[in-house]
């Protein structure tokens, strides 16, 4: 295991996140690897498949790049990010009339690959120019100007140059118009020989140039400074360029309504997070790249043949993991041409093949996880039995790759959903409320926390400080650090009722009691029912406040005399009912609160032998008793040790002149001897 596995192993542990085995396997439950030769090869074995169908193809065309990590990238990889820029006025010249026009443009060093000058049809101030040719400055390039809905009248001067891969409008015009692109910029960032004498120039460089040379040949009118929206890559935050590559593309436009009509078959929770997958599914335009230029990932299993490289091309039958980059095409694999297989490798014996050299976009890899915790294409029978899964936890910025991606994928391999249910989460922030990033250098390192307070403060902190499903949380270590407490409480409390046996028959239960069992009692259907709904917000606010105000604080000082009984003022009944209440509040409590804290709540069910993990969740009960009562109990009960600490005497002291309220009757006896009234 390299470093960063043991690490995020040994917080697994310290959380209590279960496997049947820290050790990889081949059962439900086993720890995997997404870079592991057994993963690898479910990987391509998938992409074997759709491409023999036909829903993997190869194509030449502009896609987004990273020039940092010099590779292509998907949209869905790109995040977005205003940056100060300059808009550059310049002044081009019509053909035909000889006047001067201005066009705003943030990219001058692109205008030697403008195809087209548009204005907006609804701008009368240019219908004049409709047809009408424009001479590029410094590079004399003539180029038509039409009228274009795409237009902006209120951007700039109205007009706007569309450059052959600008950004994302202009890449879609050039296809929408079917203009031959021209691309000036190198993988490496560089311009290429298109930009004439720009060439050899990083990107920014020859920015700076061409504005030189455009203010010293009378070109430029004016500039003015602006924020530009700008395309960032995710993983390097280096600004997207647009390239012309040839690259592998998983078709996903034409069946985009199906996955989305799928998606609908999916709980999603809370509902309103479903908005941000069908936002995104209707925003697709485009295929999915998923051919990289990296070295470590998932390898394509294709090879070519060297002197037919665009007809003939071996793919695999078996499901192993193949290195085409170092290994032999199998004798075995199927020959494709044009889509059709024509036989296998043994049947070309005087060709030469060569390995593809591009890997797969890593979310092909963790678009099937799904499917290969549930051993797909490795055991069929229980693949059918316990597909789809059950849940899919995740991040609120993951939708758009990592649910979407899967969806697909799931689709594409079952033709069912793949998930019953989808919860999604919000961000814990730092303690500011920023997002947390390596730059701004806020990141809160998690193993710091888990030794300082341990998993269960964590859990319940992350539950009770707000609705994570609705809303950001900010990371504070000061409550975090209170949310100790609470764990010592229920430690604390446990240990008294376990200084009571809990009688071995149930008991006929006192009035207060049974109040009290009932209110308990009451809170399973509430907190069902959150559950079920994957909220842990409202369930763990009212635990906590059980546990402190109306068990610790109320109904374990009315009754532990009477559970202790020393002064055997109380029949065996009457204190067995207390003890036996007790256990069973106790029990309920911690089945109640052990999904937000599972460790300490089974270690102290273990003691009464109980396996919480084993045990079916408590169902509710019809309850009778008037559950006002116990707040009219509570405030009954504040005001007499009110009067003593304002009188400076004891709580354990005798007071005169307390009458108990009417609704209270029934619990008298045990209130006159709490409070010792006289």
């Amino acid at each position: 295991l390299n470093e960063t596995a043991i690490e995020t192993q040994d917080s697994f542990s310290k959380l209590g996140i279960s496997f049947t085995s820290y050790k990889k396997g081949n059962h439900l439950g086993s720890i995997y690897f997404t870079d592991s030769p057994e993963y690898r090869s479910l990987t391509q074995a998938t992409f074997i498949d759709l491409f023999k169908k036909g829903l993997i193809y190869e194509d030449k065309r502009i896609n987004n790049w990273d020039p940092r990590l010099q590779t292509t990238v998907a949209d869905s990889e790109i995040e977005y990010k205003d940056i100060e820029s300059t808009f550059n006025y310049i002044k081009w010249k019509v053909k035909e009339t000889g006047k001067e026009i201005l066009i705003g443009t943030t990219r001058p060093e692109l205008i030697c690959t403008c195809g087209m000058v548009i204005f907006n049809p609804k701008d009368k101030r240019f219908k004049h120019l409709e047809g009408k040719t424009l001479i590029t400055p410094i590079f004399g390039k003539e180029v038509p100007i039409k009228s274009h809905p795409l237009a902006d009248p209120e951007k700039g001067t109205g007009i706007a140059m569309m450059c052959s891969a600008g950004d994302l409008s202009d890449i879609q015009f050039f296809r929408e118009m079917k203009l031959k692109p021209v691309i000036a910029i190198n993988k490496d960032g560089t311009m290429n020989e298109n930009a004439g004498f720009l060439e050899g120039l990083k990107i920014r460089e020859a920015r700076e140039k061409i504005i030189s040379e455009l203010k010293k040949k009378g070109f430029m009118s004016k500039q003015e400074k602006i924020v530009h929206r700008t395309p960032i890559s995710e993983r390097s935050k280096a600004e997207i360029e647009f390239i012309e590559m040839p690259e592998f593309y998983l078709k996903q436009v034409d069946i985009k309504d199906k996955v989305k009509k799928i998606s609908g078959k999916i709980n999603f929770y809370p509902k309103k997070s479903k908005k941000i997958l069908e936002d995104w599914i209707d925003s697709i335009s485009t295929d999915w790249p998923i051919s990289r230029r990296r070295y470590y990932a998932t390898e394509i299993p294709l090879w070519y043949s060297e002197d037919d490289r665009n007809k003939l091309i071996a793919v695999p039958k078996s499901m192993k993991y193949f290195r085409p980059w170092k290994e032999e095409v199998p004798k075995d694999a199927d020959v494709l041409k044009n889509g059709k297989i024509v036989g296998t490798v043994k049947d070309f014996k005087n060709k030469v093949w060569k390995g593809e050299e591009k890997v797969l976009d890593t979310w092909m890899d963790s678009s099937i996880s799904e499917l290969f915790i549930l051993n797909y294409k490795r055991d069929d029978r229980f693949f059918k039995k316990t597909y789809p899964v059950t849940l899919r936890p995740q991040g609120k910025e993951i939708v758009r790759t990592w649910l979407y991606y899967t969806l697909l994928r799931g689709y594409l391999e079952t033709g069912k959903a793949c998930f019953e249910d989808t919860w999604i989460h919000q961000h814990i922030l730092d303690a500011k409320g920023r997002k947390m990033s390596k730059s701004l250098g806020n990141v809160i390192d998690p193993h710091k926390l888990l030794n300082d307070y341990g998993a269960e403060a964590i859990r319940l902190w992350a539950a009770t400080e707000g609705d994570l499903s609705r809303q950001d949380l900010s990371c504070s270590e000061e409550r975090i650090r209170s949310e100790l407490k609470t764990i010592n409480k229920i430690i604390n409390v446990s240990r008294f009722v376990f200084l009571f046996k809990k009688p071995n028959k149930k008991p006929k239960l006192t009035h207060l009691d049974k109040l009290f069992v009932d209110y308990i009692e009451d809170m399973v259907l509430e907190t069902d029912k959150s559950f079920e709904n994957y909220d842990f917000y409202h369930p763990a606010l009212k635990l906590r406040r059980f546990l402190w105000e109306v068990f610790a604080s109320h109904y374990i000082e009315v009754i532990k005399s009477r559970a202790y009984n020393q002064e055997n003022k109380f029949s065996k009944e009457e204190s067995d009912s207390a003890k036996y209440s007790l256990h069973f509040i106790l029990e309920r409590f911690l089945a109640l609160i052990y999904p937000i804290i599972p460790q300490v709540s089974t270690v102290i069910a273990a003691e009464k032998k109980i396996d919480l993990l084993k045990i079916e969740f408590p169902k509710s009960t019809k309850i009778n008793s008037n559950l006002k009562l116990i707040d009219e109990l509570m405030a009954f009960n504040s005001e007499v040790w009110k009067k003593k600490k304002d009188s400076g005497t004891s709580l354990r002291s005798e007071i005169k002149g307390i009458k108990i309220p009417k609704n209270l009757k029934d619990f008298e006896k045990d209130l006159v001897n709490t409070h010792k009234l006289i």
